[in-house]
């Protein structure tokens, strides 16, 4: 997608919440260690540090939320975004998306808003 000049609001939808999605399903269906293996190898890079930044918030935010403990890449320096990405394209919302972002997301400077990890 980011290959196809797709915007990144688009990758979020199609990719993230996916991942999010699938994650949920092993978690309920096999239980919270292979749900965590999911996350135990690091993705390989994707030449854009926002996109990189939110794989790395999204095993932290995991494992936080589910008690596992998060995998090693997650914890490195090159996975922050720059510059910052707010993932929804309405500006309207960055201000609401600094303050209800995840710290895992936040630190890494990926902006959410309260309802981006809220699944049907």
């Amino acid at each position: 997608m980011l290959a196809d000049g797709e915007r990144l609001s688009r990758l979020w939808r199609y990719v993230f919440a996916q991942m999010l999605d699938d994650y949920t399903s092993v978690l309920h269906h096999a239980g919270i260690s292979a749900a965590a293996q999911m996350w135990t190898e690091e993705p390989r890079g994707t030449g854009d540090s926002r996109v990189d930044a939110t794989f790395a918030a999204m095993a932290e935010y995991l494992a936080r939320r589910d008690g596992w403990t998060p995998p090693s890449w997650a914890r490195l320096s090159q996975r922050e975004a720059w510059p910052w990405w707010f993932v929804t394209d309405l500006r309207g919302l960055h201000a609401q998306a600094l303050v209800e972002s995840p710290s895992s997301f936040r630190r890494r400077g990926v902006f959410i808003t309260s309802g981006a990890l809220d699944r049907a």
